[in-house]
Formats: structure tokens, sequence, C-alpha cells
């Protein structure tokens, strides 16, 4: 049977046709899209009159991390506090009213980096507060923990310990060494099992069936179709997606990434990435890229910069990459061997430089060896880009993805401390990228349960357009109307629907399936109660979702 909807406003995000009235699917395949004519004789029709309704095609998170959010519900959420003070005060008064024998490990989720000076908070500062058993502190870009005296004692950290990824996955010292409790990145992870070994609890960090359905019960209400996981948690996140769609249940097209460190350890992840091909690739299920962190946060100081932290009287501090433009070209040369794509985490003007032209290197050495290059190499974030690079991704065919929700308040103005005020006015810009005629895809890049609400597409799309955050607003006494500066970077309505859509599907290589309304693509797509390059721009987050097709199957709401 044919599915006819009429009466819409349907946007296709083709080019060729980017307007439609009338849209018609046969089974999970788009047949007819176009203006309101009948091209169905002779077959059975199911007519219906969406009444103006507006339609358009499947979102896709190009950028995301649905199995870290599923593992994350058990950790604590904590208001965003002003000040250390009534931080400490929470986190005692909960402490206090759930003992260790209820809560053996407290994990808090977030705290502002800017609460504390470069040197960052002390684990005496957080044993004042709780004492009697490890508790960490998750600061709010993700990237940062500050952990007590007792989760050093139980993990065995000292300044005898190593480092797990010097300069970057680290524990920060005191001049003798002594871990001050300060933690970059994912170190303290390394040493955790010692910790709950002894304590006799290990967290519910399993990847479960239920604990993933519910993050993608999430997605088909948002009307996420695709996505790109960012990082591949455990081989039991795959095992737990295969089963899925085995059963017919995952609903959704999912693309992995496998994280890689160095040059030296990149061969070893490539065999994992190929096991996960063979063990749990299916229609819906691809892992076709490695995943690498060239630098760190800019809020936190440790992204890579042209430029020292303004804050440094020396001078010698210029942030903290994890490899250089040689590394780098290698890792790029043996991935497009592999026919395999890259994506990075960049955010500094240093990293996107080093970036390029690794970039450029690897795609000159390939062609002197006479083979073509197929590797996609994307760089995610992009955050902070000198004015003279902005052409490279267009000229290189780099991909740019970028985490619209970021786009005003959300990591505050903590980046002005190491970059100053000139460079953190010029963040987040992306339209001269696309002036140059990059292709950027947009995202959420979402970690944790505590913001999954904005990895709904819609509030991605109003705070990338608006540059206010709804949630996290700059202060209005020094940002007029709590918005991110410069005005001019804030992003067209319509090259955000289709960077949510067509980008996305050319970032993951489905270009031809999916990302457009076109006949001969799947019948992915969502009906929704407003127009948003028509709605209060203020108001885009609150646009509902009617329904949301996957492949010809209504998996939320109702036609």
């Amino acid at each position: 049977m044919i599915t006819l909807l009429r009466n819409a406003r349907i946007f296709t995000a083709d080019d060729e046709q980017p307007w439609a009235e009338v849209l018609a699917y046969k089974d999970n395949k788009l047949i007819y899209v176009g203006k309101d004519e009948s091209r169905t004789e002779g077959e059975e029709v199911r007519t219906i009159d969406l009444e103006g309704r507006f339609v358009l095609p499947g979102f896709i998170d190009s950028h995301i991390h649905p199995a870290a959010v599923a593992m994350s519900s058990w950790h604590i959420p904590m208001p965003m506090f002003e000040n250390v003070r009534d931080l400490l005060s929470y986190v005692k008064d909960y402490g206090d009213k759930h003992p260790k024998e209820e809560v053996p490990f407290l994990y808090f989720e977030y705290y502002l980096t800017n609460l504390f000076g470069a040197e960052g908070p002390t684990k005496e500062l957080l044993d004042t507060a709780i004492s009697d058993r490890p508790c960490l502190c998750q600061d709010f870009g993700d990237h940062m923990h500050w952990v007590n005296s007792k989760m050093l004692e139980l993990m065995e950290v000292d300044a005898s310990t190593p480092d797990p990824v010097p300069g970057l996955e680290m524990f920060v010292r005191d001049q003798d060494g002594n871990p001050t409790g300060w933690v970059k990145e994912m170190a303290w992870f390394h040493f955790a099992d010692k910790m709950y070994e002894k304590i006799g609890w290990t967290p519910p960090i399993e990847v479960t069936e239920p604990a993933m359905k519910r993050v993608l019960d999430f997605f088909k209400a948002k009307g996420i179709t695709a996505l790109f996981d960012g990082v591949i948690e455990s081989e039991e996140q795959m095992r737990v997606l295969k089963n899925l769609d085995d059963r017919g249940e995952l609903k959704v097209y999912y693309d992995g990434a496998v994280r890689f460190w160095s040059y030296q350890d990149l061969p070893g992840k490539i065999e994992l990435l190929r096991h996960y091909q063979k063990q749990y690739g299916t229609k819906h299920i691809k892992v076709q890229t490695m995943k690498l962190f060239l630098d760190g946060t800019n809020e936190s100081g440790n992204g890579a910069y042209l430029e020292p932290h303004v804050s440094d009287p020396e001078g010698k501090n210029y942030g903290e990459i994890k490899m250089e433009q040689e590394e780098l070209k290698n890792c790029f040369l043996l991935c497009n061997d592999e026919k395999l794509d890259v994506h990075l985490h960049i955010v500094g003007d240093r990293a996107f430089r080093t970036g390029w032209q690794a970039v450029a290197a690897a795609k000159k050495e390939a062609a002197l060896q006479g083979k073509e290059w197929g590797s996609q190499i994307v760089f995610a974030h992009c955050e902070l880009v000198d004015a003279d690079d902005m052409g490279k991704p267009a000229e290189l065919g780099i991909a740019v993805n970028w985490s619209c929700h970021w786009s005003g308040g959300y990591f505050g103005d903590e980046a002005k401390r190491f970059i100053g005020e000139e460079k953190w006015n010029n963040m987040y810009q992306f339209n001269p990228m696309i002036r140059f005629g990059a292709q950027v895809a947009f995202s959420s890049d979402v970690i944790t349960d505590y913001e999954l609400n904005r990895a709904n597409p819609f509030f991605g799309i109003q705070v990338a357009n608006t540059r206010i955050d709804p949630q996290f607003p700059l202060d209005e006494g020094l940002y007029p109307g709590g918005m991110r500066p410069p005005e001019n970077a804030r992003i067209p309505l319509e090259t955000l629907l289709k960077g949510y859509t067509a980008a996305g599907a050319r970032q993951l290589h489905w270009q031809t399936i999916m990302g457009s309304l076109t006949p001969g693509k799947l019948a992915n797509f969502c009906i929704v109660s407003e127009n948003p390059l028509e709605a209060d721009p203020a108001k885009v987050k609150d646009i509902d979702f009617g329904a949301v097709v996957f492949e010809g199957e209504v998996i939320y709401g109702e036609l």
C-alpha cells in the first residue's frame, strides 16, 4: 500500500527541490515528493491530510554518546552553584543524608569550572565536605574531575603513579609531584578498579538493554533517525545494539567510533574496529571511524593554542596537544590505507592548524605514492579557529561538526582567562567556513543523562540561531539579552536544518539513502507542530513532534 501525505509544508533539504506539498511512500522508501498531484494510479492508496503541518527529514545527530548517557544514570545531579561554599554545603548535606553504607562512592555532576583558579580545586577542599568515602565532582565541560583524598588513597594514586597519558589524561600535581585532587580527562578511571575492590562495590555502568532503550526512546521522540556515536564504550554496548536490531527494535541508523591515543596504538585499535564490524555490523549498524582527542577544552585551558595563555606571565603555556603534525599525518595515512574515517576532537586554534596541515601533508604523500584518498576526516567542535584557516576545510575536503547547544552560554566565559577576550569573542564561528564551501554538520555531543534533554535537535537549532542558552544564559549585565557575541555568528535556521539532515548524512556516508526527502531514499521523516523557519526564534525548542517515521513505520506519535 502507498501512503500519501497531502496538504503539507515539506522542507526536503534537497537543493534541487527544497519544498514540496505532497509526499508518498511505499514500504520503507519514498516514491514521490512534489506538488499536490497524484502519481499513484492503479495502486491502493491511503491518503492523509496533514492540514498544513510541517514535514522535514529525520534528524541526524552526527556526534553524540548514547552509551555514555545510559551508563551515567547513577550519577548525582547537582545544582549549578555560583560559589564553592554552597557547592560544598550541598555535597556535605547529600553525604549526611546518604551514608556510605547506602552510597559507597559519591559521583556529582556538575560544577562550574570557573569556580577555581588556574591551579584548579584541591582534594583538601573537597575533604571538608566528604572524607569518609571516595567522592568525585565532574566539571561542566565533562573533561575535568575533582576528587577527594580518600579516593586517591583507595586508587593508590600518589607522587610515584605515572599519568595514563602525559600532557592530556593526567593528575594535576603540586611541586613535589603529589596529586592535588584535580584530574584531567579520565585519568582516574584507569585506577578505579582498585577503589571498587577495596570498597566492595561497583557502579551500575553496564550498558543494559533497558538503559539503552530509554535513551533510544528519547531519540525516537525527538526525530533522531540516525546518529554517530563519538566513542564506543564497550563490547557490551555493541551486543545490546545488535540484539535490539536483530529483534527489529533499534529504529535508528548507528555509526560508531573506536578511540585511539597514538600512532603506536592505532593498529591495535583498528583490529578492534574490524572485530566490531565483523561481529556486530548490520544494515543499521556500522563501525567505520577512528576517534582521536587532539586537545582538551578551552574552558579548562588545555586546548592547543597559537599564542600562550594570557594569564601566563612567562609566556610558555600554549595549552596541550596530543600529537604533532608528523605523527598525525601518519595516522591519517594508515586510516586511509584501511579505508577508515577519522573523527578528531579539536577546540584550540593550534590544534585546528596542526590538524589541517597534517591532512594536507597526508593527502600530498598519498598522491605521490599513487594512492587514492577516500578517508573522511572530520574536525569536531573547532571552537577557536584563526581567520587565516577558515577556508582550509573546504580546500582540503575536511568535514566540520559543531555541537549546536554549546553556541550560547553553556560553558560560560571561563575560557577568557586562558585565551583573552578578543579570542573568546571569536569562538564558535562557522558561517565563514560555510561561505567558503565547507561541509558543516550539526550535533549535540550529549554525554550524560544530566543533559540528555539538550539532545533535542530543535533545542540545539534554537541556541545556534540565537546564541542564547535558555537554560544557561550569560550574565545579561555583561552580555545584552544573555547572548554570546558576536551577533554575526548566529547560524541561519535553514542552514541548521540542512546541517542536521543532509550534511549529517554526507558525513556518515549515508547521503544516498537519507538526509533529504527525495524519491528513492528512506521514508525517514518528522511531522512537527510548527515551521521552525517561521517560529519565534526563542521558542523553536518548544516545537512538538506529532509523528516520527522510520523506514515507513511510525515509531513515535501518529500520522
